[in-house]
């Protein structure tokens, strides 16, 4: 060669691996022949080198055949130059490096297979290690969604998973349901979420799937194929998520061409990207790792809400079964369930004069004037809205997803209910009827506004099971009230009728009944007016509370109203009694009291079966008198010890059962002291008001056992 590159001296053997005539190689430059990467070698390397080194050896070019194939060749050249050291003549050696080019092809090729497999490796590794990390599933989603759109270099990312149509809670039909995204355009989302049919049939597609997106894509789904044409994308890729070959949902990245800031590229535009088998394989091992990182997750949070849900159901049934009444356990409900499972809560019951709204209460104070608004259209006034109307009439509980203004008309009677209802910015509805021993006894309305999630079917579950529980404790109260009010009617009867009125003193009597229980007291109080300005005062109070209490306190006042045909001593009272305990058959043990006064003189006569003394309040001041208590009544035998003394004209005499004393944080001492002061700090005009202010200062909204107070006062 000239030292321009111009060839003038060439051997067949190169003519025939060209595949020219000699008389076309030449007059031909050697960097005519080379390929255009070769052209820029020759230029940047080939010729600097021989000017420099005067030499090259084993360079690299492609030269180019006559049928427009490459010959890969090995170039060894020397520069052969004049005495002044300009170059004349380039002698070069071309040798064929076919196979030598294959080899390092095939070398190069298993060397970079090599680094992405281990970039695979790693990729899983990361990909397993953050999925380990991620307890909640929308943290798992996430992950799958970054590391996957990294695995493959996507565009974009986008995991659906598989979930029933909360919609539609009467179908178990499946819907695919957007979880996490990364770097997907607004109008790609939209459009695959408007191809719902297709969404699942893609989710339950075996294998990996990719979908180019081209006119064939277009005449199925124009909104899809034009929203991923508009964002640069070319394919879509269908990764299936499963998990023990359930199909939990589907991975969908996006192949395309992105712009990276002001870099020129070279791909051509609209190019289709086939994905490896490598990476084919890889999204397969990344979307079973995805399933069972999902599974796990959702098991974990199952597991969380339904501990959340035992615990609430629990707490439920604690707090139900501290209430005492059918008001106390409404109450207590709307208390529990707003705001912890509900925004509202409304009940509606079944009383005596037919259905009535007991409670009406919103977790948000602004709000609960729209709710006190619908309350006063409500029953008795109205009758119920359509919800919890229909649940009442077919028994089953109804639930509503959605709350649209064609359901609040059909809850609603006029504009302004309408409106107040609107206020309320319902989203989710549940009514359950409460059902309980056969009988319907009410509904429970439920319902969550804009700022809570819609209710889900197991929302609808926990409400049922709530529905249940608060069904058999409302009968148990229920049932609790009819036997208290016909207890205490009962004991009401067996009472004796108000004091008589008898000149020379004043009476009053009180009687409580217990609150805790329904139950049938023995307490018994009796004024009896005796011959001569004489009258006999008893209480007492049999041990037990039941039937047969109250049988023994009848029996006892009845015997006891015998005896005084003969007048006798209130000790002889406790002796004949004592005697005659077997013979009447009494199958309890009583206390009891008894006194006499003789009106004229005041002379006062006081005999104890073990019953707390009387207490005597005259001049201001209160004691109690010094009786001494025999054995109770039932016990075996033993002579009763009278006290005699007098009772001044105004001073009162007060006798009490135990109910008024006994307390369970203290003794029987400390109760009497409480008595005794309340009794200092009384300053009572008259025995009835001193009654009052005793019951009001000792007997409490609570009580566990009956309460008898008699004061007598002996006029001036």
């Amino acid at each position: 060669m000239l030292a321009d590159g111009t060839i003038v001296k060439v051997n067949q053997t190169l003519c025939s691996w060209l595949g020219m005539p000699v008389e076309q190689v030449l007059r031909t430059r050697l960097r005519d022949l080379l390929s255009i990467g070769g052209q820029v070698f020759h230029d940047a390397h080939l010729t600097p080198l021989l000017r420099m080194q005067g030499a090259a050896r084993e360079v690299a070019l492609d030269i180019v055949r006559a049928d427009g194939s490459l010959l890969p060749c090995l170039v060894n050249a020397v520069e052969v130059r004049d005495a002044h050291d300009r170059p004349l003549i380039v002698r070069a050696t071309l040798f064929e490096a076919s196979a030598r080019r294959r080899y390092e092809l095939d070398l190069l090729a298993a060397q970079r297979a090599a680094e992405a497999s281990e970039v695979r490796s790693r990729t899983l590794q990361r990909f397993v290690s953050d999925l380990a990390a991620a307890v909640a599933t929308e943290d798992a989603a996430e992950v799958v969604v970054h590391r996957s759109r990294q695995a493959v270099q996507a565009t974009g990312a986008a995991l659906w998973l598989v979930a029933v149509d909360a919609a539609r809670p009467d179908t178990t039909e499946p819907v695919a349901v957007l979880t996490a995204s990364e770097n997907m355009s607004p109008a790609l989302l939209d459009a695959l979420d408007g191809t719902a049919p297709g969404r699942v049939d893609l989710v339950l597609s075996a294998g990996v799937r990719t979908v180019p997106v081209t006119e064939r894509l277009g005449e199925a789904w124009p909104a899809l194929a034009a929203a991923a044409a508009e964002t640069g994308v070319t394919d879509l890729v269908v990764v299936p998520v499963t998990a023990d070959d359930t199909h939990l949902g589907a991975l969908l990245l996006t192949l395309g061409d992105e712009a990276d800031g002001d870099l020129i590229s070279l791909a051509e535009p609209a190019a289709h990207r086939s994905l490896p088998t490598a990476d084919v394989d890889l999204l397969c091992t990344l979307g079973r790792q995805a399933g069972q990182a999902l599974e796990r997750a959702r098991l974990h949070e199952e597991t969380a809400r339904q501990a959340e849900r035992s615990g609430f159901l629990l707490d439920a049934a604690r707090m139900l079964a501290r209430a005492a009444g059918v008001t106390e356990t409404v109450e207590r409900l709307a208390e529990m369930v707003v705001p912890r499972l509900a925004d509202l809560c409304v009940l509606d019951l079944i009383g005596e004069h037919g259905m009535e709204r007991v409670v009406a209460r919103h977790g948000d104070p602004a709000r609960q004037q729209f709710v006190d608004a619908l309350r006063a259209w409500a029953p008795p006034h109205r009758d119920l809205p359509a919800p919890a109307r229909t649940a009442l009439a077919e028994g089953r509980t109804r639930w509503f997803t959605t709350v649209d203004e064609a359901q609040l008309a059909a809850m609603a009677r006029s504009a302004e209910e309408v409106a107040a209802a609107r206020a309320l910015e319902l989203v989710s509805l549940i009514a359950v009827p409460l059902i309980a021993e056969g009988r319907t006894l009410g509904v429970m309305t439920l319902a969550v506004d804009r700022r809570r999630r819609p209710f889900t079917s197991a929302d609808v579950e926990l409400a049922e099971q709530l529905g249940l529980q608060v069904a058999l404790m409302m009968a148990k109260a229920q049932r609790y009230e009819l036997e208290a009010r016909t207890s205490h009617t009962l004991q009401a009867t067996l009472l004796p009728p108000p004091p008589p009125a008898v000149p020379g003193m004043t009476v009053a009597v009180r009687y409580l009944a217990a609150t805790s229980g329904v139950e049938i007291g023995g307490d018994f109080y009796d004024v009896a007016p005796l011959p001569g300005d004489h009258v006999a005062i008893a209480v007492g109070d049999v041990v037990g509370h039941d039937i047969t209490a109250a049988a023994t306190m009848g029996q006892l006042r009845s015997v006891y109203r015998a005896l005084l045909v003969e007048a006798p001593a209130p000790a002889a009272v406790i002796d004949r009694l004592q005697a005659s305990w077997p013979l009447l058959g009494l199958q309890r043990m009583a206390t009891a009291l008894f006194a006499t006064l003789d009106l004229p003189t005041g002379v006062l006569r006081v005999a104890s079966a073990g019953h707390p003394p009387p207490l005597l309040v005259a001049g201001g001041r209160a004691e109690f008198l010094p009786v001494v208590p025999s054995r109770m009544l039932g016990a075996p035998p033993a002579p009763a010890v009278e006290w005699r003394g007098v009772l001044p004209p105004g001073a009162t005499l007060v006798l009490f059962t135990d109910g008024l004393v006994e307390s369970r944080t203290s003794d029987i001492d400390a109760g009497l002291e409480r008595l005794r002061a309340a009794a200092d700090r009384a300053a009572a005009n008259g025995p009835d008001e001193l009654c009052d202010r005793l019951l009001a200062d000792l007997a409490g909204t609570h009580r566990a056992d009956d309460i008898a107070l008699l004061a007598l006062t002996r006029d001036p």
